[in-house]
């Protein structure tokens, strides 16, 4: 009896080695230190006018009601099943905004998903697809948000339920899915090819919409590219994979992104009309190398709504 009572008392002791073991774990990690910093105060804002633009960023940081895209003020509405999430103000602004931050500071945020003050952020910011980018294009988009309006006032709070306002258990999330290496060149493949899945996967971190989500709400990678439920739930975000569009050629791609306007007539509507304004900006050849990327896919099948 003794003995049991003895192991008994172990007990606690385990649980809070557990707990510390998890705490430890799950704490946010910037992926850059200071020795860092100035890779990411020599940027070019030329070039990050189009990282910018391939990136979406005003499509979700634009403030509402208002017609100007480089005002990034924030607020917008975006709706999930989890909640209501509102970006943030990333315009110069140097009380409401990023104004105060450095660029290694941004970098952090965008690539690993940790705030200056040591937050983590969710995963509604898709840093899954950013951590995959090349630091010296991170550096450019800095450059270039840098040169934007300053914009006053911050966006209100998400609207989450407890235990959801809980952010620490992000980290062990990021565990399991955040990969934190830019996204390297395939030899076996051209130039072009390797340009479109820089932009497809990295950049415009495209399957964070045209997919499902498993139980953890991560991008069920045997659905990539192959659509899903839109985040909010009403409706459903098409296949862009040869399973769905192979018929399209890779011209037919490129003028989608430029003008919206399917082979078949019909226009980008919702939350692509947006990212039609932003792929309209890049260069032809961006817009072609992101359909070569897109025509060489395997055809996945379109997964139940």
């Amino acid at each position: 009896m003794r003995r049991r009572w003895h192991w008994l008392w172990l007990l606690p002791a385990a649980g809070a080695l557990a707990a510390a073991a998890l705490w430890w774990l799950s704490a946010p990690r910037p992926r850059f230190g200071p020795e860092a910093a100035a890779m990411f105060e020599q940027g070019d804002a030329a070039r990050g006018r189009l990282i910018f633009a391939a990136g979406d960023c005003a499509s979700c940081h634009a403030s509402p009601g208002q017609p100007d895209r480089l005002r990034l003020g924030g607020g917008m509405a975006l709706a999930s099943m989890l909640g209501t999430f509102r970006p943030p103000n990333i315009s110069p602004d140097p009380e409401d905004g990023i104004g105060r931050w450095s660029g290694v500071e941004f970098a952090n945020a965008l690539m690993a998903g940790v705030s200056p003050d040591g937050r983590h952020y969710y995963p509604a910011l898709p840093y899954i697809g950013y951590a995959q980018m090349r630091p010296e294009d991170v550096a450019d988009l800095w450059a270039y948000l840098r040169t934007l309006p300053p914009v006053p006032g911050r966006a209100p709070p998400h609207d989450l339920a407890f235990p959801l306002t809980i952010r620490r258990p992000i980290g062990l999330w990021k565990l399991v899915y955040l990969e934190e290496r830019p996204l390297a060149p395939d030899p076996a493949q051209d130039a072009a090819w390797n340009r479109g899945r820089y932009l497809v996967e990295a950049v415009a971190h495209c399957a964070e919409c045209h997919a499902s989500r498993g139980p953890l709400l991560a991008v069920k990678e045997s659905t990539r590219l192959a659509g899903g439920p839109d985040q909010e739930g009403t409706g459903f975000v098409p296949n862009i994979t040869p399973a769905r569009l192979g018929h399209w050629s890779e011209a037919d791609f490129a003028t989608l992104l430029r003008t919206g306007r399917s082979p078949e007539g019909r226009l980008a509507r919702s939350s692509m009309a947006d990212v039609v304004l932003n792929t309209a900006e890049l260069p032809e050849e961006d817009r072609l190398a992101i359909a070569h990327f897109l025509k060489s896919q395997p055809p996945r099948p379109t997964p139940q709504p």
